[in-house]
């Protein structure tokens, strides 16, 4: 079953009436490990009483309310990425709400009155620290049940720890925007992954015999920091070992626009126009401007070296 997709915006005035269903509530960016032990117990539930899951989520990321930005904020999955993975867990349905200022205003009561009710809840299911209501207003996990007032259940999913850390969204953009994304996958519970469309660069890397699609991402987005990557790209419905490269190509000049390019392992066609996905594995090295074009061959070589090693072991660690 598809994961259904259902926008709301607070009043709300559609006309919305689902049956009886345990709804996980949270913001779900990255759904991280933290995130995984929400969804799996509402699931869980669910299953156990014979009726569907559900996630109530929020649009745009609350900050976005509350602060100014001076660029768009980034997410570590987008609606589109967030819902392809809710599917792979196996809810079935997913609300958005439009988190709007008249939304933050809302007390804790009069949200699970108006919001959380119209969702026809017999259980709702969050971690310790999520909050629906302004802060000081006692809109916490700890108080939902007595908003409640004996309409559904509680379940309060304790936090999760990666290595004495708490998991969470913020330490893994982190990670990701200082390039360890071997840390950030580990707290993910998988592989980070982003999308984009190949587009035409300047075909630098083929004059180099390193050819490389380049690929261009939204803005709302979050990919890795500069650097150079073990990864898998997702081409035409199969999945194919790269070495990618964030960065500006400062060997060829400065104040140079950041780009990514993945040079494809063992693949030589024309891919322009294509929608991939990239699974950033591994990180390699940081971007080095090289005194020359040989010395930079040198060190794609020597990348190449270490990426197909790191893929056999991890090919034989799965053996």
């Amino acid at each position: 079953m598809m994961t259904e997709l259902i926008n709301l915006h607070y009043p709300i005035k559609q006309d919305i009436e689902p049956m009886p269903q345990v709804v996980a509530m949270g913001f779900f960016d990255g759904i991280h490990l933290g995130h995984q032990a929400v969804l799996q117990q509402a699931k869980s539930e669910a299953d156990a009483l014979g009726i569907p899951s559900a996630i109530l989520t929020y649009a745009p990321h609350p900050a976005v309310v509350f602060q100014k930005f001076d660029q768009p904020m980034q997410y570590l999955t987008p609606l589109s990425e967030k819902l392809r993975l809710l599917q792979e867990i196996g809810i079935d349905y997913m609300y958005v709400m439009n988190f709007t200022s008249q939304l933050a205003r809302v007390k804790p009561q009069a949200f699970v009155d108006d919001v959380l009710m119209r969702l026809n809840p017999v259980t709702v299911v969050a971690g310790f620290d999520h909050l629906y209501g302004p802060k000081n207003s006692q809109a916490d996990m700890q108080h939902l049940s007595s908003y409640a007032q004996n309409r559904f259940n509680t379940i309060v999913v304790n936090k999760v720890d990666h290595d004495t850390e708490k998991v969470g969204s913020r330490q893994i953009r982190h990670l990701l925007n200082n390039g360890h994304v071997d840390e950030a996958n580990q707290q993910l519970g998988r592989i980070y992954e982003t999308a984009g469309l190949v587009v035409h660069g300047e075909a630098r890397g083929r004059e180099l015999g390193f050819p490389t699609a380049n690929i261009e991402t939204t803005i709302q987005q979050l990919v890795p920091g500069i650097g150079i990557y073990a990864v898998e790209i997702l081409v035409a419905g199969y999945w194919r070992y790269g070495m990618a490269s964030i960065g500006r190509n400062v060997t060829f000049g400065a104040k140079r626009p950041i780009t990514i390019e993945i040079n494809i392992l063992d693949f030589n066609e024309e891919i322009y126009g294509e929608f991939v996905r990239v699974r950033w594995h591994h990180y390699l090295r940081g971007e080095v401007k090289f005194d020359n074009v040989e010395t930079l061959i040198q060190q794609l070589q020597q990348d190449e070296i270490v990426t197909r090693t790191y893929f056999k072991k991890i090919k034989q660690e799965m053996a």
